[in-house]
């Protein structure tokens, strides 16, 4: 065991979910300290602040095991000086077997086990630093960029479903019902069932309609 290995006063392992993390806290006695956080700012702030408190004038001597080397839950320890190791996902099912039969997953087991083997096969373990704030801004904006197309075509496959009901003649004009200029005409087209009824709306939608036409679309 290395000097600075030795110096790790708590070794946390943090199972990973899209909704809920498992942490599990470890002290030098083997003693075990349980939590779930949910994965919002709020929480991960609330985890930082938690594990800050183990040890506030040394956050290095906190070392923090977990499967995904990269994302909110890694930032965030790696800003506030904590020690973060990412272990490949193979590797945690031989510890995993290790330390209990295998069975189905278990958050709170996963956890403990991540937290347990950085104590006994830190070697296995990747140490993760704190990348360049412009590549973590450029992955945070790619992200993003991901989720805004996912949900495009989510909202577009809806929308296309309700026009092949009620009047699938309009998808000759725009089969996939994903194209600005095709929601613009759908919108007027619906202004205009309204006119007879409601002439101001009419009008609203007629000049937005004048100020989308001029806006020229960018290629997708």
């Amino acid at each position: 065991m290395t000097q600075l290995q030795s110096e790790y006063l708590y070794r946390v392992g943090v199972d990973w979910a899209s909704q809920h993390h498992q942490v599990c806290i470890v002290d030098r006695e083997g003693h075990r300290t349980e939590d779930t956080v949910p994965h919002t700012s709020a929480g991960l702030a609330a985890l930082a602040e938690k594990l800050a408190a183990l040890s506030p004038e040394a956050p290095e001597r906190v070392a923090v095991a977990i499967e995904v080397p990269r994302g909110p839950v890694v930032e965030t320890l790696l800003e506030r000086g904590f020690h973060v190791f990412a272990l490949n996902p193979k590797q945690l099912d031989r510890f995993r077997d290790r330390h209990t039969v295998a069975g189905a997953k278990d958050d709170r087991r996963d956890a403990w086990v991540l937290a347990d083997s950085l104590r006994t096969d830190q070697p296995s373990f990747r140490r993760v630093h704190l990348d360049d704030p412009l590549i973590i801004e450029l992955r945070e904006l790619s992200r993003l960029d991901d989720d805004l197309r996912e949900e495009l075509s989510r909202l577009s496959n809806r929308l296309r479903e309700q026009l092949q009901r009620f009047c699938p003649e309009r998808l000759a004009l725009c089969p996939a019902a994903d194209e600005p200029w095709f929601w613009a005409l759908l919108d007027l087209t619906l202004a205009i069932a309204q006119l007879l009824f409601e002439p101001l709306v009419f009008l609203d939608q007629l000049v937005n309609l004048a100020l989308l036409l001029q806006t020229p679309f960018t290629n997708r």
